[in-house]
């Protein structure tokens, strides 16, 4: 597991490059997150490509890949001079989600969870509640 802590920004990175899903993809997530849950405000400078690629001892071609995917989706911009930033127009995600979001990690330390097994937890959670292929809803029925 390889990570970078960038404490100005509040920013902590960990990769897993045992894992199926491509460390771009990890960084995406992670970055999304954190400016989704309002730790990373407005502004906010990310780290370099070569800075952050030489810290997590990945290459530069991956961590400017989940930039774009990020610009791409509107999270952060990146102009000359500035370096890649948080956009101004992102809203952070609604309080209720995250507050449940935090109440079940911290539930799941206390029962003794890994991470992985809290994902696996909430994966299973998110694959049951969406309808089977094929079904259809009764109308103003809830998926």
């Amino acid at each position: 597991m390889t990570d970078l802590a960038d404490e100005r920004d509040g920013l902590v990175v960990e990769l897993d490059l045992a894992s199926s899903v491509p460390p771009f993809e990890q960084i995406r997530q992670q970055v999304a997150g954190y400016v989704a849950a309002g730790r990373l405000a407005t502004g906010a400078r990310l780290p370099t490509i070569r800075a952050f690629a030489a810290d997590l001892g990945i290459a530069p071609g991956t961590v400017a890949r989940a930039y774009r995917e990020l610009e791409a989706a509107g999270v952060v911009v990146t102009r000359r001079r500035t370096g890649t930033v948080v956009a101004a127009d992102v809203v952070p995600a609604d309080d209720a989600p995250g507050r449940a979001a935090r109440e079940f990690v911290a539930a799941a330390h206390r029962a003794g969870l890994s991470d992985e097994d809290a994902l696996a937890l909430v994966r299973g959670a998110l694959q049951t509640s969406r309808p089977r292929a094929g079904a259809r809803l009764l109308e103003g029925e809830l998926p």
